[in-house]
């Protein structure tokens, strides 16, 4: 028997509490914009990049990824980072979301060339 059309796969992201290391370029994110809008603008970009990416709608970004989008100023953003993003459960329970991904960078790359989206075990 066929499956309805209007009924969409659901499928639960509870079990699905994993890391990856991914790469974002940033500097097509803030192209053509002010100055005074590079950085916060970056942050934003971020968040809904990891959102797309993890299926999250509860993104923390730790204090270091935030040092590390910021540490050239509002104005120079880094073209491309690497971030750990890891997504986890909600210990809360007055929480809205069942998940949430914490952002965390990668230090020390300099040269992101060849570089793909990794799963990283969590053991």
């Amino acid at each position: 028997m066929a499956r309805d059309p209007k009924q969409k796969k659901t499928r639960s992201a509870l079990d699905d509490v994993k890391t990856i290391e991914a790469s974002i370029h940033l500097h097509k994110r803030v192209h053509g914009l002010g100055f005074k809008h590079r950085s916060p603008r970056a942050v934003k970009e971020v968040r809904a990049w990891v959102t797309k990416l993890m299926g999250t709608k509860d993104v923390r970004l730790d204090p270091k990824a935030n040092h590390v989008i910021w540490q050239l100023g509002i104005k120079d953003v880094p073209r491309r980072l690497r971030f750990r993003l890891e997504r986890k459960r909600n210990d809360d329970d007055q929480a809205k979301e069942r998940l949430y991904t914490l952002v965390t960078p990668v230090l020390g790359i300099t040269n992101f060339h060849g570089l793909q989206t990794t799963v990283i075990d969590q053991e």
